[in-house]
């Protein structure tokens, strides 16, 4: 029977490993043993270099990010931003867009769209309404076959 601190030290070793099992070694020597030094420093630091791994990859992350917007959002010599002739072109672009999009709006079929769709899902109801139709059909057929051969 383990003592009160063997079990608290595999409780703490279970919350400390990130397992919900005891520490290697534990269980199978009924609290005892310590299992292999080996086998504890490899899980521990396992865990310890993906973590490392992923707050480095983080970081280098958001230093791009931000080197990245403080080049486009400083001023220049000349007081201007660099993304100022960006913001211009996309302001035209978007101005071009909207005077020739209504006018390519008013030249679409919107009755024959409506149309098109609306046989479509017609034709697709009655596809559906066959096809249950037809399931029905053969669970009735299989329910009787099974009646018979049960003798009901």
């Amino acid at each position: 029977m383990p003592t009160t601190e063997t079990a608290n030290r595999a409780r703490r070793k279970m919350t400390t490993n990130g397992r919900s099992t005891p520490a290697p070694g534990f269980a199978a020597t009924g609290g005892r043993g310590r299992g292999p030094a080996v086998m504890r420093e490899q899980d521990r630091t396992e865990g310890d270099h993906e973590a490392e791994y992923d707050l480095l990859t983080a970081a280098l992350i958001g230093a791009t990010i931000g080197a990245g917007m403080t080049y486009l959002l400083r001023q220049g010599p000349g007081g201007r931003r660099p993304v100022s002739p960006i913001m211009k072109g996309i302001g035209r672009g978007a101005r071009w867009a909207a005077d020739r999009g209504s006018d390519l709006w008013d030249r679409v079929p919107h009755k024959a769209i409506r149309r098109e769709v609306s046989d479509y899902a017609e034709r697709a109801r009655d596809a559906i309404d066959d096809a249950v139709e037809s399931e029905l059909k053969q669970l009735r057929k299989s329910i009787r076959r099974q009646r018979k051969r049960l003798g009901f």
